[in-house]
């Protein structure tokens, strides 16, 4: 794990130094998309490369996608102005849209244009080389040095004192923008246009939520990246998913955990400030969800209930009580059934994929007969769980009066009563 790991660890570490930091001023600036609009045109310039002759990850493509990016970013830098009729963040959205559609129409036209897509999206993180991680980490570096001698400048504007920088700030922006698209253009050859998004904008927004000052978001932004990064490459080895999206959806979870832990201590505080009452609204928007979710019960009920298919599946009683006892019988059978028949094809499938790699020898006559005992056992576990289907439909057409109403008239009252203006404790009655 770690010789498989190690380099695209070392690639995601020199990715959050440089997009941690350039993060913060993105956030500041309050053009959160320009990150994913600069890549979604660096990924249209290798797009034209590929479809050129050229290799996604050669050094044409490179420079096809850096003309590109500086392109947008001198688009962006001009477009920025204090009193502009159309918000820079619109225009920012135009270019990600129309470079999107574009890099599409020119990729449909190459063989496997599907997987070229992916690539530009996720990126390739397990091929990244350590010359191409050492090459990324000198180029950083520089533009880390450069940012720091014009650090003044870029900080006052992107956190608001413009003045500050005279009538140099459209130039100044451009400075900004070019250097971004640099760094945008590099990190997508090897990370993808969503996992450079993620690295940009998440470990500044968390950094902006725990933290004031620009250290102390910088700081929270390397560690948080630090350990995303290490916690997403470990799920991918050993769940074996996609290396690229699952650091994406790790970041994601992170977001969530983060601002559920802020939204928690804050609620705690206001109880500690203000006493039960303070509970009155998070009570009310759960008697919301009650009632919505009894709603939807009750008119749909052959409709996907995630929570109560959860349910049912902790507590089998919650759809059994709604089932006769001959019902109740045959979805016993049924499901020891379906529980011997998955063991069984688990084995089966095993020795047949030990059979495909040579390490237990089968001759053929046998291996055919494994392969049509398989579709049979998987086509009985089919018939099973369609059984099993129809017992959970007739659960629910009964389930809609039993449940779906008493959570509606419930969920309708606590919000009445939660939700209702209270009296100050002066006023006549």
């Amino acid at each position: 794990m770690l010789d498989l790991l190690a380099v695209p660890f070392l690639a995601c570490l020199v990715l959050t130094g440089i997009h941690a930091y350039l993060g913060l001023h993105v956030l500041a600036r309050g053009v959160i998309f320009v990150d994913l609009a600069l890549a979604q045109v660096a990924a249209l310039g290798i797009a034209l490369a590929f479809l050129a002759g050229h290799p996604i990850r050669s050094e044409a493509a490179y420079w096809y996608a850096l003309a590109f990016t500086l392109g947008g970013a001198a688009l962006f830098a001009a477009s920025r102005t204090r009193r502009a009729p159309v918000p820079q963040e619109a225009i920012i959205g135009i270019v990600y849209a129309v470079s999107a559609a574009a890099a599409v129409l020119v990729v449909d036209q190459a063989p496997q244009g599907s997987e070229h897509i992916k690539q530009l999206l996720v990126g390739s993180l397990l091929t990244v080389t350590p010359g191409e991680v050492g090459a990324l980490a000198l180029l950083y570096s520089a533009l880390g040095v450069l940012h720091w001698a014009i650090r003044r400048p870029l900080l006052e504007i992107s956190f608001g004192v413009e003045a500050a920088a005279g009538r140099a700030v459209r130039w100044w922006d451009f400075v900004f923008y070019a250097s971004f698209g640099v760094v945008v253009t590099s990190s997508v050859r090897v990370a993808g246009v969503l996992l450079v998004f993620s690295y940009l904008i998440v470990p500044a927004t968390v950094g902006a939520l725990v933290a004031r000052g620009v250290a102390g978001r910088l700081a929270t932004g390397w560690a948080l990246g630090l350990a995303v990064s290490a916690a997403g490459l470990a799920a991918s080895y050993a769940w074996d998913l996609p290396t690229g999206a699952t650091v994406v959806v790790a970041f994601g979870v992170c977001l969530a955990s983060v601002a559920l832990a802020l939204t928690l201590r804050a609620l705690a505080r206001a109880v500690r400030e203000r006493g039960a009452v303070a509970l009155r609204g998070p009570g009310a928007g759960l008697c919301v969800v009650l009632a919505l979710a009894g709603l939807f019960l009750a008119l749909v009920p052959q409709a996907d209930h995630p929570w109560l298919a959860w349910l049912e599946s902790r507590a089998p009683a919650a759809e059994l009580a709604f089932l006769t006892p001959r019902e109740r019988e045959t979805w016993r059978d049924t499901q020891q059934a379906l529980a011997r028949d998955t063991a069984e094809v688990e084995r089966l499938r095993a020795l047949q994929q030990d059979v495909q790699w040579g390490t237990r020898p089968m001759d053929p006559e046998r291996q055919e007969r494994l392969r049509q005992f398989l579709a049979s056992r998987g086509e009985i576990a089919a018939g099973d769980r369609v059984v099993l289907r129809i017992l959970r439909a007739k659960a629910r057409e009964r389930q809609r009066w039993w449940l779906g109403l008493p959570l509606l008239g419930a969920g309708a009252a606590g919000t009445f009563w939660l939700g209702r203006p209270r009296r100050s404790r002066g006023a006549p009655r």
